[in-house]
């Protein structure tokens, strides 16, 4: 999905997001959170005027891999510690948390994408279409 890089589009993604977890019956526990993080993430230190950003979802095996491109690749995410009166500043602490292993992929220029891994099984009862129902098939990294 291509998203424009502002408030509205992150929160567009989150709820984009979760409807779609729950298309594939998959539980939208901490993959709701990660996706709210990366998309605040990418409209707040990754937005170039008049460019989107891209929120990509598919499930390979049982993992659920969530990323999403910017146009701001000469800005790398760094985890930052901050002072216990910040009111920001923890949103790559709370992927780090939540997502079993997350990093960032280079280009091509002027893109960078911010990626997270979940493990995932399916809701008992609910189908699961994952890799089959119709996700991109991408080689993992």
């Amino acid at each position: 999905m291509q998203l424009s890089s502002t408030p509205r589009g992150a929160r567009l993604a989150r709820l984009l997001a979760t409807e779609q977890l729950r298309a594939w019956g998959l539980p939208t526990g901490p993959a709701a959170h990660i996706v709210a993080e990366l998309a605040t993430n990418a409209v707040t230190h990754g937005r170039v005027a008049g460019r989107d950003f891209r929120l990509l979802l598919y499930v390979v095996g049982g993992t659920l891999r969530i990323e999403v491109t910017d146009t701001r690749g000469e800005h790398r995410p760094q985890p930052q510690h901050p002072t216990d009166d910040a009111e920001s500043g923890r949103g790559l602490l709370l992927i780090d948390a939540l997502a079993d292993r997350w990093g960032v992929t280079e280009g091509p220029a002027p893109r960078k994408t911010v990626w997270a891994e979940v493990r995932v099984s399916p809701d008992p009862g609910e189908p699961c279409s994952g890799a089959t129902g119709g996700l991109p098939q991408r080689p993992r990294e």
